[in-house]
C-alpha cells in the first residue's frame, strides 16, 4: 500500500484545487536522482501510472532540469527544489526546478547536438521537444538563483515538434487527490 502524502515532501491543493507536490534536494547526483523518482511516484499516486505516456515523459523532464540544476546550478551547500503542478482541470503538468546559482542561464533556444555520439548536452534539446512551453526565470523569494519551468499540456499536440509525444498523451479519467492511494 502507498501512501498519497510522502513523509518528507510537501503535498497539498493550491488555489482553484491544483494539486502540488514540493521538496529540496541536495545538489548531487544522489539529490538529483531521489527527486526523478519521488516525480514519478507522486504521478503515480495522482493517477499516471509508472508505465504512462505521461509519468515516463515528465519524468524524463525531471530528470534532466534535476540533473542540470546539480550540474551547472551548483553552489556548494545549497539545494535545489522540485515543484509539480496538476492544473485543477488535470490538462497540465507544471515542472519548476529552482537552483541558487543566478549567472549560468541555459540558452533561450536549446538545439539540437551537433555530434550524435557526444555524451553530454542534448538534455535541455530533450526538454525543449517534450514540453509545451520551458522558461526561466529569477528566484522567487529573494537570494541568487533562478527557476526553470517546463510545462507539459496533456491533450492535444505539444508542439508539433518530431517526436513529440503529441495526442498519445491523455490522462487518466480520475485521480486521488488526497488520502491513500487503492493497492492492487
Amino acid at each position: 500500500m502507498t501512501t498519497e502524502i510522502p513523509p518528507f515532501g510537501k503535498t497539498g491543493h493550491t488555489s482553484g484545487s491544483e494539486v502540488q507536490f514540493a521538496m529540496t534536494f541536495t545538489s548531487t547526483p544522489r539529490g538529483a536522482r531521489l527527486a526523478r523518482r519521488l516525480a514519478s511516484h507522486r504521478l503515480d499516486a495522482w493517477g499516471f501510472p509508472y508505465d504512462s505516456e505521461v509519468n515516463e515523459t515528465l519524468t524524463l523532464v525531471v530528470a534532466e532540469l534535476a540533473a542540470n540544476a546539480v550540474t551547472h546550478g551548483r553552489v556548494p551547500g545549497r539545494d535545489f527544489r522540485l515543484s509539480l503542478t496538476l492544473t485543477a482541470t488535470r490538462d497540465r503538468v507544471r515542472v519548476e526546478v529552482t537552483d541558487t546559482r543566478d549567472d549560468r542561464l541555459p540558452p533561450a533556444r536549446p538545439c539540437a547536438p551537433g555530434n550524435p555520439e557526444a555524451e553530454a548536452g542534448r538534455g535541455l534539446w530533450l526538454v525543449t521537444c517534450l514540453a509545451s512551453r520551458l522558461s526561466v526565470e529569477p528566484r522567487k523569494g529573494g537570494g541568487p538563483g533562478k527557476t526553470v519551468r517546463a510545462e507539459v499540456d496533456l491533450r492535444g499536440d505539444v508542439h508539433g515538434a518530431e517526436g513529440a509525444p503529441g495526442d498519445r498523451i491523455s490522462p487518466p479519467e480520475e485521480a486521488p487527490r488526497t488520502g491513500p492511494t487503492r493497492g492492487q
